[in-house]
């Protein structure tokens, strides 16, 4: 496959993952408005894949199941889709963040739309951008003392089985269908950034992308820059979404790699850049990484609904009682 395909391949994968978490989003709606109407509004069954929002859901999952050796009926698809992603990461780099997260496809989107606009975008000052870049591991380290240290077994489980926890999903429904005040400001403030900045959220406090790319360390396949090949022009790090001088390094270790192939994709020397296997001999195949992406991601959903740790189990007159008429 050529090389210019894999960036159109890339982006037609993200706007189809995005579309189909509008769909599950929609789905979760027309769940919810049934329960509160009192069961006026025709009932739509729960599109479970909703989970995947509920990263912090995932990892209290994960800590029972290490616990108690069974995943939670709660929110299993929460734990699923969670290991799945790390399992990406840790294979394919944080390819998640540039193939399939709604969050980097929108902020791309804005990023590519500011360049059209102002003919650059800005990179914040090297101190300044390491220091921004420290929040997301602050809040990751934040989360993981939390939930994985703090928190006895008990009352993980506990918090697990609560009512506030069984409706989670639906709390952050209602808190994007009523944005105002502060978070809204916030949101609106990172919309804006995100047209001179690439990836403001992305890079500087979004703690699931912290721990992907700590992750992401350790994945067999990097690019990587053969000396003799190149040329030198300087558009592998010009076209780099997370700013990494890539010219510069004979193979890309930062955690900040996303995956995205620009660099490879844009390169002008025909086999300077490449994305390889450890050893740096193997070359990866675009399509063949493409494919590997979606296959892993859609794979972590069927083995879970293979296993029966998929479907959330809590029944039809417990959602009435948290969120039917009062």
């Amino acid at each position: 496959m050529s090389k210019r395909y894999v960036q159109p391949l890339r982006i037609a994968i993200q706007w189809g993952f995005l579309l189909f978490m509008v769909y599950l989003g929609v789905r979760l709606f027309l769940f919810v408005s049934h329960f509160r109407t009192g069961g006026a509004a025709p009932f739509v069954p729960r599109a479970d894949g909703v989970e995947g929002f509920l990263p912090i859901a995932g990892l209290l999952g994960v800590k029972d199941w290490v616990e108690s050796g069974v995943i939670n009926p709660i929110h299993p698809a929460s734990v699923v889709i969670f290991v799945t992603v790390v399992a990406v990461s840790l294979l394919l780099k944080r390819s998640f963040c540039s193939w399939i997260c709604p969050v980097g496809t929108l902020s791309e989107l804005f990023w590519k739309r500011g360049f059209v606009l102002f003919k650059r975008n800005i990179r914040p000052p090297r101190w300044l951008d390491v220091a921004l870049r420290g929040i997301k591991y602050l809040l990751l380290l934040f989360f993981l003392y939390s939930i994985l240290w703090a928190m006895t077994p008990e009352a993980a489980t506990a918090f697990i089985h609560s009512d506030y926890n069984a409706v989670a999903d639906v709390r952050l429904l209602d808190f994007f269908l009523h944005l105002s005040g502060i978070p809204l400001a916030v949101i609106a403030v990172l919309l804006v950034l995100s047209l001179p900045v690439r990836n403001p959220f992305c890079r500087y406090l979004c703690p699931y992308g912290a721990l992907l790319g700590l992750v992401s360390v350790l994945s067999p396949v990097k690019v990587t820059r053969e000396k003799k090949t190149c040329v030198s022009c300087g558009v592998c790090t010009q076209v780099c979404p997370s700013y990494i001088p890539v010219m510069s390094k004979e193979r890309v270790m930062s955690e900040e790699c996303v995956g995205c192939w620009r660099c490879v994709s844009h390169c002008r020397a025909m086999g300077a850049l490449e994305m390889k296997l450890a050893g740096r001999k193997v070359a990866v195949n675009a399509i063949l990484f493409a494919a590997l992406v979606v296959l892993i991601v859609a794979g972590g959903s069927l083995v879970g609904r293979a296993t029966e740790n998929w479907k959330s189990r809590i029944p039809y007159a417990e959602y009435m009682r948290l969120l039917g008429l009062r």
